[in-house]
């Protein structure tokens, strides 16, 4: 399947980021690991993939200040 179109009403969006979370248009249920169910009333769902959120399965930007840092520390010689 290719090109874009626009989704159907009753199915739901999900857009991956390049090196971040995927976007899911919302109103969304999120099923957690403890099997408990997360009601998410907001437009856009920001679902983290590179598992450095403090708030899993939601989005913190947490990969954001990761990569800085990285960034910051790969020039200072201590290895």
């Amino acid at each position: 399947m290719s090109g874009t179109r626009e989704p159907a009403a009753d199915v739901p969006r999900v857009t991956p980021v390049t090196g971040g979370p995927l976007l899911v248009e919302g109103p969304v249920e999120i099923v957690m690991p403890d099997g408990t169910v997360t009601l998410c009333e907001r437009p856009v769902v920001a679902l983290c993939t590179c598992r450095r959120t403090l708030r899993a399965p939601f989005c913190d930007t947490s990969h954001r200040s990761r990569l800085r840092r990285d960034r910051r520390n790969a020039g200072d010689g201590d290895g």
